[in-house]
């Protein structure tokens, strides 16, 4: 199984905003490590173009990230303040999903170690996101026609406004998100599907949910490839899940989600989304969960 990562373009952070981003380092190093890996490929990916981030986002957006000319409040909004580190490792997240998903088009699965930046908007960046991968992947494998239908499984904690924002009129890609119904973002674009879920949703609840949306998602086939956001975030011990999910309670939130494209031969990529437990360890084990997973996918698909 292909594996893109990024976390090697490192970001100039203070102190205050570094914690989000050590988990990408941290993962690959796990990866690395495991001996469940051995055989599987990690790669270093290419960088989303121009005219591919243009698919979807705004020339005057893309223009005042590449050159620098974010006001301060747009900077704000992001997260993260402006470097050309932050320009490139931005591309880079995106050139993963684009390639695990032309992995995936042909192996059946790819992972990209980072990504699922579902905040970032046609004209804005928010929340950590600078470009939206998934969108951006989308549009671009269209334009290639390699695709026609595509859908946005997105199962981090926090509503997928931004890929709701881009993709809305868009009748060849669906958008599905699970999301606390309390937590950011307060204002939420309309997905396809909006599947909201109370403080301290549990396993059960949780599964149950899960459930019926691919339930639902079944009336929208075929599609040519799925993107999955498999946010860490709605475990039980994260700082801003405010669910009640455990580790094993995720696993099976993964092999669900796998089980059902692999039923209906749909292509995967997975990209890792949010997490932000208090332990980087706990981030890192749910999001080595969810690799190990996919690589085992992997290998039954190619049996």
């Amino acid at each position: 199984m292909k594996i893109y990562y990024t976390d090697h373009f490192n970001l100039p952070l203070p102190d205050s905003h570094r914690f989000p981003m050590v988990k990408y380092r941290q993962l690959r190093q796990h990866v690395v490590r495991s001996p469940f890996h051995l055989h599987d490929l990690l790669i270093v990916p290419p960088a989303a173009t121009d005219e591919q981030l243009l698919s979807c986002h705004t020339e005057r957006y893309v223009s005042a990230v590449r050159d620098g000319t974010l006001s301060n409040s747009e900077i704000r909004r992001i997260g993260f303040p402006w470097s050309t580190q932050m320009v490139e490792r931005s591309r880079r997240s995106t050139g993963a999903t684009l390639a695990a998903s032309r992995a995936a088009l042909s192996d059946g699965i790819a992972v990209n170690l980072a990504g699922g930046t579902h905040h970032a908007m046609h004209d804005a960046g928010e929340g950590y996101c600078v470009f939206n991968d998934a969108a951006v992947t989308i549009r671009t494998l269209q334009r290639e026609k390699l695709i026609q239908h595509a859908c946005v499984i997105d199962l981090d904690v926090h509503q997928g406004n931004g890929t709701a924002e881009i993709l809305g009129d868009d009748h060849t890609a669906f958008t599905l998100s699970l999301h606390g119904v309390k937590n950011f973002p307060m204002r939420k674009s309309p997905s396809d599907l909006d599947i909201d879920l109370d403080d301290g949703t549990t396993d059960e609840q949780y599964m149950a949910a899960l459930d019926g949306a691919l339930d639902q998602l079944d009336n929208e086939q075929p599609f040519d490839l799925a993107i999955f956001l498999a946010g860490a975030d709605p475990y039980k011990d994260d700082r801003l899940g405010r669910l009640d999910l455990s580790k094993n309670g995720l696993a099976e939130r993964d092999r669900t989600v796998m089980q059902w494209c692999r039923d209906r031969s749909i292509p995967l990529a997975i990209a890792m989304a949010g997490g932000y437990a208090p332990d980087v360890n706990d981030i890192v084990s749910i999001h080595g969960m969810t690799v190990q997973l996919a690589s085992l996918h992997s290998r039954i698909a190619t049996q």
